[in-house]
């Protein structure tokens, strides 16, 4: 009678125990899991290639445009965009004279063949060269914005927040001094000594860039400097510049990457607002910001000469916001 029982009845699982202890799946580093996180964000990585194409172009602007951006010819002056023999809408080359339709580029004399895809400017300028030279200056001033928020504003957070006491009372004092100061007035005390340029917008980024970094990087010191990890490596004599780079700048990753990202457009609007109102990049030289200023100008007859370094500028500044906030939910899931 037992033997039939064990020929009709089997065990499916034998020794559920041994289901219980195994890994379901491979153990994770924190890193890998973060980019794991990030691939699951669509809009971050949709903002991710769109923001790596603009800063491609704008790396290889040589090589992409075939047009001097300074070069100047008053005869083909504001002729509208045109995109080879294609007859697409608003690319086909046409411009509205009184109601009508004309072709511009037959009017104005130009070659066969020869044609530009964002058009020209009111002295006969480029705009796709204008453009892609313009965000390749922007960007610049981005990154040395960036440089100085990581050279400057880390250290002083990390000092500040693991000495504490005096000096990170007398450090807090300077930063709130320098943060009541808006950066026009620094740009403008500056062009009292410069000349409108780069050098001007690049020092005053440096006087106030760095100090939102700095406050960050001091808080998360204060809750890092009690961890144990941190009072061993304290115990076993470990000197502060060691416990320094080992151990505080590896957990304070996210918080740099993430503020990293959000100084990137920042820097970039306050550039093409210096710009706008006529302080910031001197012509010839193009900038975002002076393209919109020169479009404005002619908006009402001309829209695409403003439209389209709007759009550029647009585009970076909501995809790098987009990105930092997907690596803000990636690094702190708790975020969200």
């Amino acid at each position: 009678m037992e033997k039939q029982i064990q020929d009709d009845f089997k065990f499916v699982q034998k020794d559920r125990s041994e289901l219980q202890d195994s890994i379901s799946r491979p153990s994770l580093t924190y890193f890998q899991d973060v980019r794991k996180r990030l691939f699951k964000n669509k809009i971050a990585m949709i903002s991710l290639f769109i923001l790596l194409f603009i800063v491609l172009v704008a790396i290889f602007a040589p090589f992409i445009s075939v047009h001097d951006p300074n070069a100047q010819n008053a005869s083909i002056a504001n002729l509208p965009p045109k995109i080879g023999n294609l007859n697409i809408p608003g690319f086909n080359g046409m411009k509205n004279s009184g109601g009508v339709l004309t072709d511009a580029y037959q009017a104005a004399h130009v070659a066969s063949g020869k044609y530009y895809i964002f058009g020209t400017d009111y002295l006969g300028r480029d705009l796709f060269a204008r453009v892609v030279y313009g965000t390749r200056l922007s960007l610049l001033v981005a990154v040395i914005a960036t440089l100085i928020d990581l050279l400057i504003g880390i250290p002083y957070g990390i000092i500040s927040g693991y000495a504490g006491g005096k000096l990170d009372l007398f450090l807090q004092r300077i930063v709130e001094i320098i943060s009541s100061i808006p950066n026009l007035i620094v740009v403008i005390l500056l062009l009292l000594i410069l000349k409108p340029g780069i050098v001007s917008i690049i020092l005053a980024i440096a006087f106030t860039g760095w100090v939102t970094m700095s406050r960050l990087i001091r808080a998360q010191t204060l809750g890092l400097k009690t961890q144990e990890y941190i009072l061993a490596a304290k115990t076993l004599g470990v000197s502060s510049t060691r416990i320094a780079i080992k151990h505080l700048i590896p957990n304070l990753t996210s918080t740099i990457i993430i503020q990293t990202m959000f100084t990137i457009p920042s820097a970039i609007f306050f550039e093409a607002f210096l710009s706008f109102i006529g302080i910031g990049i001197p012509a010839p030289n193009a900038s975002l910001g002076t393209l919109l200023n020169d479009g404005q100008k002619a908006f009402h007859f001309l829209p695409y000469q403003m439209w389209i370094p709007a759009i550029v500028l647009s585009l970076i500044m909501i995809t790098a916001n987009l990105l930092a906030d997907g690596l803000r939910d990636a690094f702190d899931p708790k975020s969200n």
